[in-house]
């Protein structure tokens, strides 16, 4: 995290100290850099600078509604997976023309509400999907823009809960059954097939994966032309990996670059990309209270006011995330090999195994890479509100960006009998 750094025994995030975050906003806390942000897109967009593109955003990465409308005035796009997302899109300015509507189980009310705004496609992922999105198109009056969501049976080479591209996944239709499934949404009257789609996985860490996908995905674009289906675009989906331990995932550019090599044929193709824990992950962290240490059979925990519920990753992915002091310490002999552990009565509400911290109660730790997957999967177990998120901008400002939720939050809607 290229943010992140000591001064005089500190850390501090663009030159603001996390101390004085945590002082005015409390813990636990999310901070995100938008100077990170804008780097991240900017590195897909100024890659593709002379090519037909649209880089969609994925919102379930982090749908902040000032990360939406940070990335909609860089012109990004946005892949949504509801219509939470669809109308978090469009409440942050989003042009619903930049916008493609995955996911495996869209409903009636979802599928009406984004042909009512004129979103840029349906990336479908199965047969009954394409027949419902046709009859709702016909009710409407409309053509449906439609892509297909292609399962290319690639192996991403990740963690099994975020791989996505494998036959036994759910997602997407399958390789086999693409060329009868276009022929299908080719005969429908409120169906216009636009594009192509694949997505095979998330923190893929190498570009053969990606490579392999494409090479696939041509052979199909080949095939339709053959048969007089002609596409406008193609969209190879997102899942670049990041950098939370020692993994060396390949640059956005890099990553653009081959894929516009294997495209050099389809001039007239626009390329779609959909990328997410890329531009996120590393513009985030989590500041967390020490509320005790604890020593006992010769097990040292630092247990914090963050927990499973704050940042689940750790806990469902068994995901390695860094642990910072925000107090440098300098004192090798004060160090000892910590459990870092939150408030949730589950034996799985770990966020750090074995660190060698040096820390007391009340300390400040910063669990960095956490913009990516943390918020946005965060939830109220236990009945813990969920924290706040403050986002840096220029000249070492900040701005609270979501506020912390209150008791009054936890049970808004519920009623007592």
């Amino acid at each position: 995290m290229d943010f992140l750094h000591y001064q005089n025994g500190y850390l501090l995030a663009d030159n603001v100290s996390i101390c004085d975050l945590a002082n005015q906003y409390g813990t636990p806390l999310y901070v995100y850099s938008a100077d990170h942000i804008t780097k991240q897109f900017l590195s897909y967009q100024d890659s593709l600078k002379n090519k037909k593109h649209l880089i969609c955003y994925a919102a379930k990465a982090n749908s902040n509604l000032s990360v939406l409308n940070l990335l909609a005035k860089l012109g990004a796009g946005f892949d949504i997976v509801s219509q939470g997302e669809l109308e978090r899109a469009l409440k942050a300015g989003a042009d619903p023309k930049k916008i493609v509507f995955s996911g495996v189980a869209k409903s009636v009310v979802e599928i009406r509400r984004a042909l009512e705004v004129g979103i840029k496609c349906f990336n479908v992922e199965s047969e009954p999907e394409l027949y419902r999105i046709n009859d709702i198109a016909h009710q409407l009056g409309k053509t449906a823009n439609i892509s297909l969501r292609i399962n290319p049976d690639v192996d991403a080479k990740t963690h099994p809960y975020i791989s996505t591209g494998l036959r036994e996944n759910k997602f997407g239709i399958s390789y086999q059954l693409a060329l009868d499934t276009y022929r299908k949404a080719a005969s429908l009257n409120n169906i216009k097939i636009v594009g192509i789609d694949c997505h095979i996985g998330s923190q893929l860490t190498e570009l053969s994966p990606f490579l392999d996908a494409a090479d696939r995905i041509l052979a199909l674009v080949d095939q339709l032309a053959a048969e007089n289906i002609h596409l406008k675009h193609i969209d190879l989906g997102g899942g670049l990996g990041v950098c939370y331990d020692d993994e060396q995932p390949p640059s956005a550019t890099l990553l653009v670059s081959k894929l516009i090599e294997k495209l050099k044929n389809y001039p007239e193709l626009e390329i779609v990309f959909e990328p997410g824990r890329s531009i996120v992950a590393n513009a985030g962290l989590l500041i967390t209270k020490v509320e005790y240490t604890k020593h006992q059979d010769g097990n040292h925990f630092a247990i914090v006011d963050a927990g499973m519920n704050d940042l689940i990753r750790p806990a469902l992915y068994q995901a390695w995330m860094q642990v910072l002091p925000v107090k440098e310490s300098r004192d090798s002999n004060t160090k000892k090999i910590y459990n870092v552990v939150g408030p949730i009565c589950e034996s799985s509400d770990v966020l750090a195994y074995q660190r060698e911290l040096s820390v007391e109660q009340d300390d400040l730790l910063v669990i960095c890479s956490a913009g990516a997957y943390g918020f946005s999967m965060a939830s109220n177990y236990n009945s813990h509100p969920r924290p706040a998120e403050v986002m840096l901008e220029d000249s070492n400002q900040h701005k609270l960006i979501r506020e912390r939720e209150t008791f009054d939050d936890l049970w808004r809607g519920e009623l007592v009998l």
